[in-house]
């Protein structure tokens, strides 16, 4: 394919190839040097340049030769640059005594790389080293004062790129090093010896290079070297082309393989049980050793080519086989060999795993492959191929149709055509899928790579990914595309900031017109009349305030603020269909603008004191967070919804808030409003993780995968690293049949759990370190006490240990990328994928029963969690979550005493649940509904220490209020009623307790707010009535008694 430049062509590239000189030169002679340089290309002599005479003390010489040859502008044309060497041979012409013609001597030699060509270079200078012949020339060419290597001046050029942008673009340069062969069978060691004959070892695989042709790839020479010690990690790659190069241009400058660690291998044995094997295989056994580094270009065909090859069968074959150098040198056929089945001795294959360079932007793997015995049935399983390429290279006339583009000194002579990639060449021997020794057989030269587990390192590199990797600013880009971003608000009070303090505003206006009309009528003095009471007065006031009008005007002034408060505020703008939803909604409006009236009377009457805020915060945010999610637990998703959308109100700018109140429709299952809501916090926060997570799975549910991939690709890229994330998305992707993107992100999850597991496992090394300093303390204090005591305490350890014999039983949660995703989706409610990703658990090691049981009681199967747990409990050691599941299983089926001992037990762990509030809140009602009041009260005491809301108040004032502790129970409904003023049963238990006191008023009134806020039970207004009436027919009673 490269042409001399007599070919005249017009669609072909020159290219020219200058030596200018020679430095650090030495002849072997004192005196004037004559030299002149020959070029070779693979092996072929294309010209000389004119002799040369300079003086030595120069050191250097002038030659000015050029070579000029063409090149088509074609994949295989641009693949002989790479594998056909140029070698520039420097030789020293010695004039002998009595001769007419003088003697030659090579002095060296030297290997024009013309790689640069390929990677969208004209031109380019490099500076090769000429290296000796031989060793023993090596050892006379340079005197000893001298330590400079002579080198050669070299300017490469080509008349016109030899690839386009575009073609580079689309191209790629694969190179493939094999490195060494480890664990040696046994006849492969019997190469050690003085009479022993010295064998190599050769490896064959193909590569793709164009639409329709396969490039092979022979690495021949494979040294056989002894074990005692590991191979250099900084080890020089060594050049193909042995056989045509001297000793020191076999190396490849500046090229040098690195090792990296077993567990971050690309192949297989990467297990931590494969580590001591592999450690002793590569550091004591025998190995054979090649070292070698083959290119092979690929055009933008052959990219796609490669492509699809990797999609059809993952897994491509390198076949091995060992033979003598006398069989090599004599080309004598081995024993038994025929020409249509020619014998391959000690045939093995392994199986390399190309499907990682389809994962986005991975150029590299570097693995160890163990060796399998050749067969037919096993190549065409494994890669869909029925062909052996070492047994086509082995017949008889194959070098004339195909050879490798790699081949050495072993390999046939005119080596380097590629082979028709429309079809594998079809032999001529057994095509049923058995091997010609039979498909049941194995020979023990090929069996004895399965009992020594021998394997191969080797390393593939590409220039360009074969899927490009999705910048992090690419999918910042596509997500804003989907969710624009929300401006940030300009400084100020939001709308409805501005809505309450319209409304305080207009409040206050209207207050001092009323004090304009009271100095009217009673003038500015402080005390009443004596003539008049407050209540007259009041009748008085509001008389004149309609009369004059100003009462209706007053109205009409504060009708906008109202409405702005409602639209603004409390964010109600739909009208109401059901009359008991407006009911509800007129009787919240009332406390709140009640509540903002007092407010704006604090202001008018505060002095100055108060802070002149819009909005008085009566809750904090930690509380209304708490109690948000209190009211979800208990499914009183209404007022979980009020407490969001309050937090939403405040914080505008917070996504963490607009995220738990999509959890929340989440778990009511309406997934638009679930959607809105993690959208918006996207919205307001480009970066919220948890928020793109649920927008991909949402996605994903709606079958919208590209979003769904969009929205996890993004997620995954943040910092932190995201284990869930790449879990989700490989998920995705696994349902879609992307079986190699899932399984690069599975990895990509494994190693952030790796890496997660190392820190705790560090942290716990710590804390062990403590607790035995603790444990050797606790020793020696032991150590000191009386003999007879310590005896004892042995004594009755050994007792208790044969008397209940401990069963280890495994752990409740077998981490895996799975259980936390799955603990992530089971928190966000999303059933239809945390099945998904449950599937995948359950055909993992382990015991998922706990997880099973979550998803379970998820699809309210609360029977069936139960029976799962039920099973769990036998088999696994129970932790508290697991009978907090339990309780709350039996709890919504009414099993209470069942429910009652599961929580009893959760507690009883140092552990304590996730969800101890729930627990507590529970546990509580069920000793209430028993009658076990003083249980109930510690219960509801010991979460009002922890997590204080209005319910766990409401609970210990009802259980002290049923143990006759009147004012500690009123204590606690207050405090209740601080946290929450519109729980109806707080307001009947306050009634009750004014009842009690004899405050008939106050009862009342707060029995009438039971009642506006839908009081629900039944039996609290019973008794509610029972001791109003006793009340109020207490004092007629007293008139019919006897008087003593």
């Amino acid at each position: 394919m490269m042409e001399t430049s007599e070919t005249k062509s017009d669609n072909r590239i020159e290219i020219k190839i200058t030596i200018a000189r020679a430095t650090n030169m030495h002849g072997k002679k004192a005196g004037t040097v004559q030299s002149f340089l020959r070029m070779d290309i693979n092996g072929t002599m294309v010209g000389e340049s004119e002799k040369r005479t300079v003086d030595p003390a120069a050191q250097y010489i002038e030659y000015d030769f050029t070579h000029k040859f063409k090149c088509y502008n074609e994949a295989l044309a641009l693949n002989d640059i790479l594998h056909k060497p140029v070698v520039v041979t420097l030789t020293e012409l010695v004039p002998e005594k009595k001769k007419v013609e003088a003697k030659s001597i090579v002095l060296g030699e030297a290997v024009i790389d013309l790689m640069p060509l390929l990677q969208g270079v004209c031109s380019f200078t490099s500076t090769p080293t000429l290296h000796a012949v031989n060793g023993a020339t090596e050892k006379v060419s340079t005197p000893p004062l001298v330590t400079k290597h002579p080198v050669l001046d070299v300017c490469v050029s080509a008349s016109a790129p030899l690839l386009t942008e575009e073609q580079l673009a689309s191209s790629n340069l694969m190179k493939v090093s094999l490195e060494t062969l480890y664990s040696l069978p046994d006849t492969f060691n019997q190469g050690f010896g003085p009479t022993a004959p010295p064998y190599i070892c050769t490896a064959i695989m193909e590569v793709p290079c164009t639409a329709e042709k396969d490039q092979l790839m022979l690495f021949s020479e494979g040294q056989l070297k002894a074990g005692g010690h590991r191979e250099d990690n900084d080890r020089q790659r060594k050049r193909p082309h042995h056989a045509l190069l001297s000793p020191g241009n076999q190396f490849l400058p500046d090229a040098f393989f690195h090792s990296q660690p077993i567990d971050q291998e690309d192949g297989e044995l990467t297990g931590i049980e494969d580590c001591e094997f592999r450690n002793e295989a590569e550091t004591m056994l025998n190995r054979v050793s090649w070292d070698i580094e083959m290119p092979c270009f690929l055009d933008a065909d052959g990219v796609t080519r490669l492509r699809q090859k990797i999609t059809e069968s993952r897994y491509w074959p390198l076949e091995i086989m060992k033979s003598t150098l006398a069989n090599e040198k004599s080309g004598a056929a081995p024993k038994g060999q025929t020409e249509e089945e020619p014998h391959v001795p000690s045939h093995g294959v392994a199986f390399i795993d190309m499907g990682r360079l389809l994962y986005p932007g991975v150029t590299h793997i570097r693995g160890a492959y163990t060796i399998q015995p050749y067969s037919s049935t096993l190549l065409l399983n494994k890669t869909r191929r029925n062909v052996s390429l070492l047994k086509e290279q082995l017949k008889p006339g194959s070098s004339k149709d195909r050879s490798g583009a790699g081949a050495a000194s072993s390999a046939k002579p005119n080596a380097g055509k590629a082979k028709d990639g429309k079809g594998h060449v079809k032999g001529t021997g057994n095509q049923n899928g058995t091997d010609s020794n039979g498909s049941d057989h194995i020979p023990p030269d090929r069996k004895a790579y399965l009992d020594f587990r021998t394997y191969i390192i080797i390393e593939i590199t590409l220039t360009n990914a074969l899927i490009p990797k999705t910048s992090t600013e690419e999918l910042a880009k596509r997500v804003k595309a989907l969710i624009p971003p929300r401006p940030p608000s300009t400084g100020g009070p939001n709308k409805a900031e501005k809505a309450v303090l319209n409304f305080h505003k207009q409040v206050i206006n209207v207050v001092k017109h009323i004090l304009e009309q009271y100095e009217e009528l009673f003038g500015t003095r402080l005390k009443l009349p004596n003539d008049c009471n407050r209540e007259q007065m009041m009748a008085q006031l509001m008389g004149a305030l309609n009369v004059s009008g100003r009462y209706f005007a007053f109205k009409e002034q504060i009708k906008p603020a109202v409405v702005k408060f409602v639209r603004d505020k409390m964010q109600q703008t739909d009208t109401f269909t059901e009359q008991q939803d407006l009911h509800e909604f007129v009787s919240k409006l009332y406390v709140d603008l009640v509540d903002e009236t007092h407010v704006a009377l604090n202001k008018i009457y505060s002095n100055g004191s108060e802070d002149d805020s819009p909005d008085e915060i009566h809750l904090t945010t930690s509380h209304l967070k708490h109690f948000a999610r209190e009211a979800q637990l208990i499914g009183n998703y209404p007022l979980a919804v009020h407490y969001y959308k309050e937090l939403v109100v405040r914080h505008p700018r917070e996504p963490s808030y607009k995220f738990n109140w999509g959890n929340l429709y989440m778990e009511t299952g309406d997934y638009i409003k679930a959607k809105m809501c993690f959208q918006d916090a996207v919205a307001v926060q480009q970066a919220h993780q948890p928020s793109l997570i649920m927008c991909g799975v949402l996605a994903a549910m709606f079958n919208d995968f590209e979003q769904a991939e969009t929205f996890l690709e993004r997620a995954s890229s943040m910092e932190p690293l995201s284990l869930v994330a790449w879990t989700l998305l490989g998920l995705v992707q696994d349902s879609q049949n992307k079986c190699i993107l899932a399984e690069r992100a599975f990895l990509e999850a494994k190693s952030l759990l790796k890496g997660k597991e190392a820190s705790n496992q560090s942290h716990n090394t710590e804390e062990s370190d403590v607790d035995e300093e603790n444990e050797r303390q606790k020793d020696q204090e032991v150590e000191s006490l009386p003999t007879s005591h310590s005896s004892n305490k042995k004594h009755s350890d050994t007792e208790n240990g044969e008397t209940v014999p401990s069963e280890p039983k495994e752990k409740v949660i077998s981490k895996s990328i799975y259980t936390e995703t799955l603990e992530f989706l089971l928190h966000n409610h999303a059933l239809e994928m945390a099945e998904h990703a449950l599937s995948k658990e359950l055909n993992s090691d382990g015991n998922h029963s706990f997880h099973l049981a979550c998803v379970q009681s998820l699809r309210a199967e609360y029977c069936s969690a139960i029976a799962t747990l039920r099973e769990a409990l036998l088999r696994v050691e129970p932790v508290a979550d697991m009978w907090a599941l339990d309780g709350h299983c039996h709890y919504m089926c009414g099993s209470f005493p069942e429910a009652q001992g599961s929580y009893e037990r959760s507690l009883d762990f140092p552990e304590q649940p996730t969800d101890t509030h729930l627990v507590l809140l529970r546990l509580g009602s069920i000793y209430l509904q028993e009658g076990k009041f003083e249980q109930a009260k510690m219960t509801y005491l010991l979460a009002c220490e922890r997590s204080p809301s209005c319910l766990t108040w409401l609970g210990l004032g009802i259980s002290c209020y049923r143990l006759e502790e009147l004012s500690l129970a009123e204590e606690a409904l207050t405090e209740a009623n601080h946290l929450n003023n519109q729980n109806a049963e707080v307001w009947a238990y306050l009634a009750l307790i004014c009842l009690r006191f004899d405050r008939q008023e106050e009862a009342t009134l707060f029995y009438k707010y039971a009642i506006r806020f839908n009081l629900e039970n039944i039996s609290l207004h019973k008794e509610v009535k029972e001791l109003q009436d006793q009340v109020q027919t207490r004092p007629l009673a007293s008139c019919f008694e006897p008087h003593s």
